[in-house]
């Protein structure tokens, strides 16, 4: 494997060579910067909430002035962790709800991602967050300060969707005890959805036992998803980061298990390798894997007409890679089509209200990372 990874590495370097030297095919406008940005949702007046990972909440308007959210839980800062995701309640302008993922720290060290929610006004003076209420926990929570995955997602439908990474903890990716490395299904109050895979447990399913099986869980066997987003055809997809090498981008499918860490593209962090996906047929093979790595950070699909060519496209930001991957789909199939050197590690890139692409830089000087609008030329 690793004699793949070198070849591909090379191939890569020499294609991408050619194509940092073009023009980018959009305007970028600086609007603001922020300390360790994560995440972005915007509310329907076109202001956005922004979160920062040592705990702070903003609301943000189009010139860049921002207001502080008071009312958020402690947020357990350190490593990958702190406060995460943002998204709105599908029916929020009738009940101003929000929800946001975070880490806790427990007493005894240990550490995990929650998701909590509260009622927002925007227009108060001191704008806070009312009523908070935590609806979701990993469990168990573990030692140490990565792969916390948790982000969040509304679909079509209404249910909340929430990705729990591995922890670097590898094999919990594979218990059925554990919603760790997991890709879980809920109702908005936190509740699980009579129809999710694992609530009619049988023993003709050969996943888990019974006992103590997580009904939250949609699919397993994830190591660190942190996109998830329904194309224009509501299918469902996920990007994870893999270990060395090997991220994917998945469908998503109800009850299936995507092999980590039994099976990657990629190898360990000390060079051992891992079985590649070809060899277990019988697990759920990725759309797309990077071989070397992008390192994504999240992923949205371009619904509007602003950029019309890319409509319906899947758009991941880059954190290693420093660039927009920009990814066509097609039915069930996915290929990379184009990516944007961005000269900076990308967070997040979030189609907004009218159009315009939206840019979280992870950091570009110190922990400070810029909001940018990008508008086609």
């Amino acid at each position: 494997m690793n004699l793949r990874i070198i070849a591909s590495a090379l191939l890569l370097t020499l294609a991408w060579s050619s194509h940092a030297d073009q023009d980018l095919p959009f305007n970028i406008e600086a609007i603001t910067a922020f300390d360790e940005p994560w995440a972005m949702a915007f509310i329907p007046d076109e202001r956005m909430l922004v979160t920062e990972k040592k705990g702070r909440l903003l609301i943000v308007d189009s010139e860049g002035n921002k207001r502080a959210v008071g009312g958020l839980p402690d947020v357990g800062y350190g490593g990958q962790g702190g406060l995460g995701d943002v998204v709105l309640h599908p029916d929020f302008l009738a009940n101003g709800m929000i929800y946001i993922s975070y880490v806790e720290s427990a007493a005894d060290g240990t550490r995990g991602a929650a998701v909590g929610r509260g009622q927002l006004d925007v227009d108060a003076r001191r704008p806070t967050l009312a009523n908070f209420e935590v609806i979701w926990r990993q469990y168990p929570k573990l030692l140490g300060y990565g792969h916390y995955g948790h982000r969040l997602f509304f679909d079509n439908a209404g249910f909340l969707w929430i990705t729990s990474g591995d922890r670097q903890k590898f094999t919990p990716a594979q218990d059925m005890q554990s919603n760790v490395g997991k890709v879980l299904r809920l109702n908005d109050d936190g509740t699980t959805p009579s129809d999710n895979p694992f609530v009619n447990y049988t023993d003709d399913n050969p996943l888990a036992d019974k006992n103590g099986i997580y009904d939250e869980i949609w699919s397993l066997g994830h190591r660190n998803p942190l996109g998830i987003a329904q194309d224009l055809q509501s299918k469902l997809w996920v990007i994870e980061m893999g270990p060395l090498h090997g991220d994917e981008l998945n469908l998503i499918r109800k009850g299936q298990n995507y092999g980590y860490p039994e099976v990657s593209d990629g190898d360990h962090y000390d060079r051992r390798p891992i079985p590649d996906h070809s060899t277990r047929p019988e697990l759920e093979a990725p759309k797309v894997s990077w071989v070397p790595a992008i390192s994504p950070g999240h992923l949205s699909f371009v619904k509007g007409q602003l950029f019309s060519a890319w409509q319906g496209d899947a758009l991941v930001s880059g954190l290693g890679s420093k660039a927009i991957v920009r990814i066509a789909i097609d039915g069930e199939r996915a290929r990379e089509v184009e990516r944007f050197d961005m000269g900076a590690r990308i967070r997040s890139v979030l189609e907004g209200p009218n159009g315009a692409l939206w840019v979280l830089e992870d950091e570009r000087s110190g922990s400070e990372g810029r909001l940018l609008k990008l508008t086609p030329r």
